[in-house]
């Protein structure tokens, strides 16, 4: 596949993710690098849908790193627990947050998030990362975005 994203304009989110994921699966199913489809993701949901932040946190050593992400620099570890991501991770759950002044024990990597949305990577019963997504608007995830984030990360070979 070219590396290039067809991106329709003025269309429902629903219907961006419905275009997007089979360009974004096409471009990784080959691909047996997990930096490399890792970066890719970032870069083709940062292109799609302008998300202030869009990255994975790998889990290693009992921890969260940093791993390929789109947008200003971020926090490069957290620990389990703490935050919206450390949170996800501890609970193997997604995390919508529609404002995150509200969320107690938020990390504030950039003072330009209003909204997140954070999505762990389950393989063998074991979260191996999380995806986040911050925006610069309030309310801007909801179940929509988890649906179509999770299929996408299914696609994922850790």
């Amino acid at each position: 596949m070219a590396e290039d994203l067809t991106i329709s304009n003025n269309i429902s989110k629903e219907e961006q993710y419905k275009e997007l994921i089979p360009q974004l699966q096409a471009l990784i199913i080959e691909e047996t690098d997990l930096i490399a489809n890792l970066a890719n993701l970032s870069a083709g949901l940062k292109e799609a849908f302008d998300f202030l932040w869009i990255g994975f946190y790998l889990v290693k050593n009992n921890e969260l790193v940093l791993g390929p992400f789109q947008g200003p620099v971020a926090c490069t570890r957290i620990q389990k627990g703490k935050g919206v991501c450390g949170s996800s991770w501890e609970k193997a759950e997604t995390l919508i947050v529609a404002d995150v002044t509200k969320f107690e024990g938020h990390i504030a990597c950039s003072s330009w998030s209003q909204s997140e949305i954070v999505i762990p990577i389950v393989r063998n019963a074991q979260v191996v990362a999380v995806l986040d997504v911050d925006s610069k608007e309030l309310n801007t995830f909801d179940a929509l975005d988890a649906h179509f984030l999770s299929m996408l990360l299914n696609e994922i070979k850790f």
